[in-house]
């Protein structure tokens, strides 16, 4: 079979089967993926020599990690949709030197941002908020030299793990990012706690487990590329063309628009939260002003753990939406969306029910136990109102992704942008001054209504326009 026609299969197999297929694989990767900074959140927090001061100087770090997780992603999700398309139009010359060029910029960019986090670090610190008490400020600082060293190999892993999906090949683009996890899983409590002889390395400890990992998950990529079943890299491959990454990247700009805002989101909700909790009657005591950003952390790595199932079902629709769209198989690109909104909504409100019903539960998994009852009672009332509109969320996030996935850059940024760059920092910053703290955790669900209603034109003009196109194709 001629490489161009491999994925033919797209075109004809059941909507149902190919979204089974291929977003279970993508979901579990992301969980997975997630799971890097979750877990090392879960083991500082567990640690009574670091507590809620790692688990603050964890939250203040992590907007650096979704920056150049956008980087990568736009890279790789555009990658994997002009792929998908250009196989569809049986163009094999385009995907392989779309792979080629997605995989020098990869290399390239993830240089050049590691060399700034580790120039600018402590400027960077402190505009999320890592100045809230000396403690907080000397573990981020520990943490976050660790982690940007490893920077060029997590965001190669996560360019070209969409890169192996559009080569028809999910189930190893998951296989890489879990062993990845797992090696994180397995080396954290060793270096945390001191198992196995291991003096208690703190902060760097946790921060090598997840570089080690990371490395795992880039090595598998690695020999992945240089056995592609569907694209075939040569030299010819890697070069770079103005034209051909300008179109494949204008496809990934979305993902990477959704990352910096949500980045700038994080930096305003985190700002707010140490100048709001500064002002609290609890959490204006020095010994217990880390615990609302703190706290947050955590809320928002629960939010990714549902973001993450609702961004993989949309992302592993990608390769079938691209595919049909290129061979002008509306009919199967308004199925599959139909199917997408239907999980999304299920993922929402399943996640909704364990926030409301759990929080207790949930914020014990984050060390509750070695904390005080500030920090469980603000905890409780954080996953109780800050992520009340979950189904909405997941939603919206599912929308503009398949968008993407369907060429249509602009209704996807549109929709981002009004979620996290016009709503997201504008509410966080507004709220507090009527309702103070709680004003924040106010600010997020506020935030999901207002793009929903967005979200709801584009949807209703995207099913139009489907239709349009179906009806043209049928003449």
């Amino acid at each position: 079979m001629e490489p161009a026609h491999a994925n033919s299969f797209l075109e004809t197999e059941k909507i149902g089967k190919l979204m089974k297929k291929y977003a279970v694989p993508c979901i579990i990767s992301l969980i997975v993926g997630a799971l890097y900074n979750i877990v090392d959140q879960i083991f500082i927090a567990n640690a009574d020599y670091l507590g809620s001061y790692g688990n603050a100087a964890n939250t203040v770090v992590f907007p650096m990690t979704v920056l150049a997780l956008g980087i990568a992603v736009m890279i790789g999700d555009g990658c994997c949709a002009f792929v998908s398309i250009s196989l569809g139009q049986k163009d094999s010359e385009k995907a392989h030197k779309s792979v080629g060029n997605a995989i020098l910029l990869c290399v390239i960019s993830s240089l050049i941002l590691a060399a700034v986090y580790l120039i600018f670090s402590d400027q960077i610190l402190t505009a999320f908020g890592g100045r809230v008490n000396p403690e907080t400020f000397s573990f981020a600082g520990e943490y976050f030299f660790i982690i940007s060293l490893g920077i060029p190999f997590y965001m190669f892993g996560q360019a070209m793990n969409p890169v192996i999906r559009s080569d028809g090949n999910p189930g190893f683009a998951m296989l890489a990012t879990v062993a990845g996890a797992l090696a994180n899983i397995i080396i954290d409590p060793i270096m945390i706690y001191g198992l196995l002889g291991c003096p208690k390395l703190g902060m760097a400890g946790a921060a090598l487990a997840t570089v080690i990992g990371q490395i795992l998950t880039a090595g598998l990529s690695v020999w992945y590329l240089c056995h592609m079943k569907t694209i075939r890299l040569g030299r010819k491959s890697f070069g770079l063309w103005g034209g051909l990454m300008k179109q494949f990247l204008s496809l990934g700009l979305t993902s990477l628009l959704a990352q910096i805002s949500l980045v700038i989101s994080m930096a305003a909700v985190q700002n707010m939260c140490t100048r709001y909790g500064a002002m609290d009657a609890v959490f204006g005591q020095p010994e217990y002003a880390q615990i609302p950003l703190a706290v947050l952390g955590i809320v928002m790595k629960f939010f990714q753990i549902a973001i993450s199932v609702a961004i993989g079902m949309a992302a592993g629709c990608i390769p079938v939406v691209g595919y049909n769209m290129g061979a002008g198989r509306y009919d199967r690109a308004k199925q599959l969306f139909s199917y997408l909104i239907a999980g999304e909504l299920a993922v929402g409100f399943a996640a909704l029910l364990i926030v409301e019903l759990f929080p207790q539960q949930l914020i014990n998994i984050f060390g509750a136990a070695n904390e005080s009852a500030y920090y469980t009672e603000f905890a409780v009332r954080s996953f109780r109102i800050y992520l009340c509109m979950l189904p909405i969320a997941t939603l919206n996030k599912g929308t503009f992704i398949y968008l993407q996935g369907m060429g249509k850059a602009l209704a996807s940024t549109v929709i981002t942008m009004t979620r996290e760059i016009v709503l997201g920092v504008a509410l966080p910053i507004l709220l507090p001054i009527i309702f103070g703290l709680n004003g924040i955790l106010y600010s997020f669900p506020a935030a999901d209504i207002l793009t929903f209603f967005v979200a709801v034109i584009v949807i209703t003009g995207t099913y139009r326009e489907l239709d349009q196109k179906m009806q043209r194709r049928s003449k």
